[in-house]
């Protein structure tokens, strides 16, 4: 060991000895390396051909055995090389772990940019999530909406969300479908924009109805119109709507179930509606109930679909997951009974591959399958908590990963943009998985920003003794307002209300809630436009009545018999003193 060395560890020694204080203010940086690092998954190790993943303990030495095989150096270093390329194809190796619902997380949807993140839940909120204001140690929702309370009826059912997307052509609309027959479009902060009508239940002929008479199961966007959308429900429609004209559909497609015992009707239980890539014409595929695969040209006619197959699955069986390719050639289901199955739309009669997988769409209606960006892989989720992803082509698997073992993993999504996965799972849990080397924005930047610090001020336990309560010398101003700046605002933990709409600062008064019918009160220009007849609210009666005197003298109606025998009516003066009708008088 040469004097360098030596030097370097007495310094070492010293600088152990004596801290790091040191005069001035102190700055501490956190390293953004580090923080990603610290959100790394164990690592994947590929247990033999069948494409599963486990967890490698990193304790494990080499040479030992894995998966029952002993490797020496060589195969070690080959199986490393093997994955690192998986974690750099797939972006798996790092995660985000969020736990903002109190149920199971039945849908997941990032906006074009890939910036705010929407989750449904079967707790009936829809959560939204802004990842530019979180870090490591505040991953939060800023907002909870209940779609199924919008209006501010606070006693009304609530019902579990069964679809929530972000319209691809536009960030700000969101199709929200609950357990009711009227869907909503929601902005990207959580207001109803539009809310579709109701149908009229009673009538038989689904055509002749404006909307909906029962629940909707899901929707999807228009492709390449941005004001465009489509739901499907369980009476065995699929209605296209403008979202700047609510009150009716513009179209009505009626499926006729051909299964014994449906008297015509099933239930529709995925829509998607797609475009290839190159710009030719879209497509609607549709799945319903009775093990039917039903396609149509996208732009119409409506009255009779292109393709049809009858039993592309198990009849009487929920096929909660469909989705298209990116060229437009590959539709890819996952049916009730257990399968996944891949179709080729230029020859829709019979399965290109299909594969068994258990199904979990039994118990949750919203399980779904996806294909990846390019289209060269499928991701979907199982009931033992795996995320698993498969060849296009042959539905083999190439990766098996568990992300929340033991719980199902309910829905998943590939964002384009960012190039991250977002699963939802039963346990309540929303897990990120990313790739620090292919992976941009979202998660990645949330996990490389250094967790935020508390400083001791900002407790009031510790600057202030409230056990003797306020003197009576503290002011306190109207609205709770505290008179401090924003920077003092920003930081303190206690401002703000919860979700119950108390106040957090034990020290700031109560402000009454805003009762709903003051914000939902319609003022006359919505009445006028949105009310038929309301006009006849301003109009005279007597005004109303005289426009048709002449009409009803020279034909009338109801009185012809009586012609010349009708006596003649006399109608008073309009006078504009109102005279007041005589007192009667008292008894004495």
């Amino acid at each position: 060991m040469d004097d360098d060395e030596v030097q370097i560890e007495q310094d070492d020694e010293l600088r152990r000895f004596m801290g790091t204080t040191s005069f001035g203010k102190q700055r501490r940086e956190a390293s953004a390396k580090k923080q990603v690092e610290a959100s790394k998954r164990p690592t994947a190790v590929v247990s033999g051909g069948n494409g599963l993943i486990g967890y490698e303990d990193s304790n494990e030495e080499e040479g030992e055995s894995k998966n029952g095989k002993t490797l020496d150096s060589d195969d070690s270093e080959d199986d490393d090389d093997d994955d690192d390329d998986d974690e750099d194809e797939y972006p798996v190796s790092h995660e985000m772990v969020m736990k903002t619902h109190e149920k199971a997380v039945t849908v997941t949807s990032l906006d074009p940019s890939g910036g705010r993140l929407v989750t449904g839940s079967m707790d009936c909120t829809l959560k939204f999530h802004d990842f530019a204001s979180m870090t490591p140690t505040t991953i939060r929702a800023f907002k909870s909406v209940d779609p199924t309370a919008a209006k501010g009826n606070s006693n009304a059912e609530t019902h579990p969300v069964n679809q929530a997307l972000f319209n691809p052509l536009s960030a700000g609309h969101i199709l929200v479908t609950t357990a009711l027959p009227q869907a909503k479009v929601l902005s990207r902060d959580g207001e109803t924009l539009v809310e579709f009508v109701k149908g009229d239940m009673y009538l038989r002929d689904m055509h002749n109805t404006k909307g909906h008479i029962s629940e909707v199961t899901t929707g999807a966007w228009h492709p390449t119109d941005r004001n465009t959308c489509v739901t499907a429900g369980t009476d065995s429609t699929l209605r296209i709507w403008d979202i700047t004209n609510s009150r009716a559909q513009k179209a009505v497609i009626v499926h006729k179930s051909r299964a014994a015992g449906s008297a015509g009707r099933t239930r529709m239980t995925a829509v998607a509606w797609s475009s290839p890539a190159q710009g030719g014409s879209n497509m609607l595929v549709a799945a319903a109930y009775d093990g039917s695969l039903v396609m149509w040209s996208g732009e119409g006619p409506y009255a009779r679909p292109a393709a049809e197959i009858r039993g592309a699955h198990a009849t009487d069986t929920w096929t909660s997951g469909l989705d298209v390719s990116a060229d437009g050639r590959l539709v890819v289901t996952r049916g009730g009974d257990d399968t996944i199955k891949l179709w080729d739309t230029r020859k829709f009669k019979h399965p290109v591959n299909t594969v068994s997988h258990a199904s979990t769409s039994g118990q949750y209606s919203t399980t779904n399958i996806r294909f990846s960006p390019d289209s060269t892989s499928i991701i979907t989720g199982s009931d033992t908590g795996h995320l698993h992803i498969l060849n296009a082509a042959t539905l083999k698997p190439q990766l098996v990963t568990p992300v929340t073992p033991g719980s199902p993993l309910i829905t998943v999504l590939w964002h384009p943009k960012l190039n991250q996965i977002v699963t939802g799972s039963a346990n309540a849990e929303v897990h990120i998985l990313y790739n620090p080397n292919t992976s941009t924005g979202g998660a990645k930047t949330v996990m490389s920003r250094a967790p935020k610090r508390r400083h001791i001020d900002d407790d009031p336990n510790f600057t202030m003794d409230l056990t003797q309560g306020i003197s009576s010398a503290s002011v306190i101003l109207p609205g709770g307002a505290l008179p401090s700046t924003t920077s003092y605002a920003s930081r303190h933990p206690t401002v703000g209300l919860t979700a119950s709409g108390r106040s957090r600062d034990p020290r700031r008064p109560h402000v009454p809630v805003q009762t709903p019918f003051a914000k939902t009160n319609p003022d006359a220009e919505y009445v006028r436009s949105q009310i038929p007849l309301s006009s006849l609210r301003d109009e005279d009666p007597r005004e109303a009545l005289l426009k048709y005197a002449e009409k009803a003298r020279e034909d009338p109606v109801f009185t012809n018999a009586w012609r010349t025998t009708q006596p003649r009516t006399i109608y008073a003066e309009v006078s504009d003193e109102e005279v007041e009708p005589e007192k009667k008088k008292t008894r004495h």
